[in-house]
């Protein structure tokens, strides 16, 4: 999770949404992702979807069987898809996301008994307030410059 909250700086930089996210298989990380949204011009360009893309490149994979999806914030309904997609093994995120968040929240996609992959999920409460942190900072900031 470490790793991830260094990506999530790196996002900072660019003027995105600090959010930062690792997949890791066997034990050692094999993609890293931040969010690119305001970078790119994509909104598509979520720190998990970065994450997904470079793993499934490095694997020559579709699939990201046994891998775990560390994310400094509850994915979005759309990154939670895209995790099942490609059949993420566990997620960890640090901090829950009300307003944006999809497992917990709003659709909670792995609700639904139809889904055609579902992930084992857990909460790492330990780093919820370090993330809450970095995105309160950031939107104060955001509201303040405009």
């Amino acid at each position: 999770m470490n790793q991830a909250f260094i990506l999530a700086k790196k996002a900072l930089a660019h003027d995105d949404v600090p959010i930062g996210a690792v997949i890791v298989k066997d034990g050692k990380i094999i993609a890293r992702g931040e969010n690119k949204v305001q970078k790119s011009k994509n909104p598509t360009l979520h720190a998990e979807i970065v994450a997904i893309n470079k793993a499934c490149k490095k694997l020559n994979s579709k699939f990201l069987d046994g891998c775990d999806l560390y994310v400094t914030l509850e994915p979005c309904s759309m990154c939670a898809t895209a995790i099942s997609f490609a059949r993420i093994k566990n997620i960890y995120f640090a901090a829950r996301d009300e307003k944006g968040g999809g497992i917990l929240h709003n659709a909670k996609i792995f609700d639904n008994d139809k889904h055609l992959w579902k992930p084992n999920v857990y909460e790492m409460s330990e780093y919820a307030d370090k993330s809450a942190e970095m995105l309160r900072t950031f939107f104060t900031q955001l509201r303040n410059k405009n």
